[in-house]
């Protein structure tokens, strides 16, 4: 008896490995040599894998394909009809799987909902992605990202609310924040 839960239109190819409470909702289909960690959530209508490795309480909205070279750290989201790419000049008429790129979502950042994640791309820990940017270079950790290209309009904490800074100094309940020559410090409370 497997410890997650797949809906019944749910389609889990052979050589997946799922993690203990986590689950898969309608419609959704996960590739063979995927990995996937415990207490996640896959909503309706999304794709994972082929060979995609997703952490520990990843919540996956609606409407997302993960594809290869996609990896996700812990406690990321994914909001509603977000976008990976794999490949950076797609071609109909040209095989290109040998040419994908790796992007990397690290530790605990948010994509919101329509935005597109350009294959090759780190976002950092904590990273907040506004919903319909355009994601097309690293992120840092912690920053907050709008835009059609996306740009920096600040700072987000652990919280995922903006940081309000006094004196290069800011706080919210779960660190203290520290801007160092446009990079951020974290002492954790």
């Amino acid at each position: 008896m497997s410890k997650y839960f797949a809906h019944e239109s749910a389609y889990i190819d052979d050589n997946v490995t799922i993690g203990e409470n986590s689950k898969i909702w309608h419609f959704s289909h996960v590739l063979s040599h995927t990995t996937i960690g415990e207490n996640c959530s896959f909503g309706q209508n999304c794709v994972i894998g082929p060979k995609v490795t997703i952490g520990n309480g990843v919540k996956v909205q609606n409407n997302i394909s993960i594809y290869e070279g996609v990896e996700i750290e812990d406690d990321v989201f994914l909001g509603p009809s977000m976008v990976f790419t794999n490949v950076i000049n797609p071609r109909a008429f040209i095989q290109r799987k040998d040419e994908f790129k790796k992007t990397l979502l690290k530790r605990g950042c948010s994509i919101g909902a329509n935005a597109t994640i350009v294959c090759g791309v780190t976002i950092g820990e904590y990273a907040l992605i506004g919903s319909g940017a355009v994601v097309n270079k690293d992120v840092k950790p912690y920053a907050l990202m709008v835009g059609v290209p996306a740009k920096q309009i600040g700072w987000v904490g652990i919280s995922g609310n903006t940081l309000h800074f006094t004196d290069d100094v800011a706080e919210d309940e779960f660190a203290h924040y520290k801007l160092i020559d446009n990079n951020l410090t974290i002492e954790r409370k």
